[in-house]
């Protein structure tokens, strides 16, 4: 009887012990490493207590409504831009992440490095907005939009915004340059 009991416990410790760790780099729909879609602004101090927190506050009337939270690591380097739903409060919930360093990388290990090719192979598509100068390619299964520059469009569609961008009009080898993933919480 104490055999079995202590066999079990044993047992019971291996399979708690190897849980697997968060991957502070991945992605998903609901999460961006450590983040999900339930952080608040207050629990960012805690996420991110090895690197530092950089809140963007505006004064003026032109950006006042900007509430930026930029990520960087304690080298410098900037990894990610968050903004919460509301200004200067810390219970708000993040609304959107802006994914900066390339080691954040999805289960399909789509990064900043990828190219369109790698997002169309991987996700469906779900739209694809023309802006002044870049791209906006939506991919709702992951609840994130990647951004592309204009200069890896042919220059013949580089400068009509009034063009309607299809995914064919985009080369393969078209690289991301951030990409959002944007968290519709109330």
């Amino acid at each position: 009887m104490h055999k079995s009991l202590l066999t079990l416990i044993i047992i019971s410790t291996l399979f708690a012990s190897c849980k697997k760790e968060p991957d502070s780099f991945e992605i998903g729909k609901h999460h961006v490493g450590l983040l999900n879609d339930s952080t608040q602004v207050k629990d960012l101090k805690t996420i991110f207590g090895n690197d530092s927190i950089v809140n963007f506050i505006g004064d003026t009337e032109f950006t006042r409504h900007i509430n930026d939270i930029e990520i960087y690591e304690k080298g410098g380097k900037k990894l990610l831009v968050l903004t919460p739903r509301q200004s200067s409060d810390s219970t708000s919930f993040i609304k959107n992440v802006r994914v900066l360093d390339p080691r954040y990388k999805t289960d399909k290990n789509i990064s900043t490095l990828s190219t369109f090719k790698d997002i169309s192979d991987n996700y469906k598509i779900s739209q694809i907005d023309n802006l002044i100068n870049m791209v906006l390619v939506t991919v709702k299964d992951l609840n994130a939009t990647f951004t592309i520059d204009k200069k890896e469009l042919p220059a013949s569609i580089r400068f009509d915004t009034h063009l309607k961008i299809e995914a064919i009009h985009i080369p393969d080898n078209a690289k991301i340059k951030y990409f959002f993933l944007n968290w519709n919480k109330l």
